[in-house]
């Protein structure tokens, strides 16, 4: 534990890309603290954190309770070096069949959330001129999706958010990047059926499905020294689907 000199703040870390993310920081002696909306979910982020991390419910929708939660982290003495912003959901349907709801959850959890975060944390990290904003995007913000609108609308939101922040906080020592994902093994792709799925990895130059554990190599990459130099930008991972 004593080894451990940095705190990373990962949402959504008890499955898919916030799990795998979770675990190479871990690996790379970075102390985790993972959010899930459910108790179950904490306690798969303390099975794989041990001694070197801890999970905590957060409910990204409660808009609120997102700025009390993380000045409850910092009166227990733990600094927040890295933000990741992973959490997400998805709920498809045309627009025409769209009701207020899956609008205003979707961009409450995949994009205002990130406000709030962002917002709770920066004041420390300017403090101490240090600090990684990371936050998992989609393919969908940049090249739309047919009953997506709710989440294509969510995720190219973050693009301006992004690169408004980090001209906002460069000069402090923090850099504000956003990981683009295209179509990755998780629960995201579970309800495609045989044609959608051959449709979709027709698109893909690579002919496959990249893994979680690609994106959190992108994501260590991102909040590592060797990218000091690297802010306002987006780490597209898609296998060449989009370019």
């Amino acid at each position: 534990m004593k080894n451990i000199k940095k705190t990373a703040l990962v949402t959504g870390a008890n499955k898919g890309i916030g799990k795998a993310i979770a675990i190479k920081l871990i690996k790379n002696g970075i102390k985790v603290i993972g959010t899930s909306t459910t108790q179950y979910g904490v306690q798969i982020i303390n099975k794989y954190a041990k001694k070197n991390g801890f999970g905590l419910i957060l409910d990204l929708k409660d808009t609120n309770s997102i700025t009390e939660k993380i000045k409850e982290i910092y009166k227990n003495k733990y600094a927040i070096d890295i933000l990741i912003n992973n959490a997400g959901i998805k709920l498809d349907k045309l627009l025409v069949y769209m009701n207020d709801q899956e609008w205003e959850d979707v961009i409450k959890i995949n994009l205002t959330s990130i406000f709030y975060t962002s917002k709770a944390v920066i004041r420390s990290m300017i403090k101490k001129k240090s600090g990684r904003i990371i936050t998992i995007s989609s393919i969908i913000g940049y090249i739309g999706g047919k009953g997506q609108i709710n989440y294509s609308t969510s995720k190219s939101g973050l693009i301006g958010f992004h690169k408004s922040l980090a001209l906002e906080v460069a000069s402090k020592g923090i850099t504000v990047n956003i990981v683009s994902p295209g179509l990755i093994q998780t629960d995201f792709i579970k309800d495609l059926n045989i044609f959608q799925y051959k449709k979709y990895l027709s698109q893909i130059p690579m002919k496959r499905l990249g893994k979680v554990e690609e994106i959190a190599d992108a994501v260590i990459f991102l909040s590592s020294k060797k990218a000091s130099y690297i802010t306002g930008q987006t780490l597209h991972v898609n296998g060449g689907m989009y370019m």
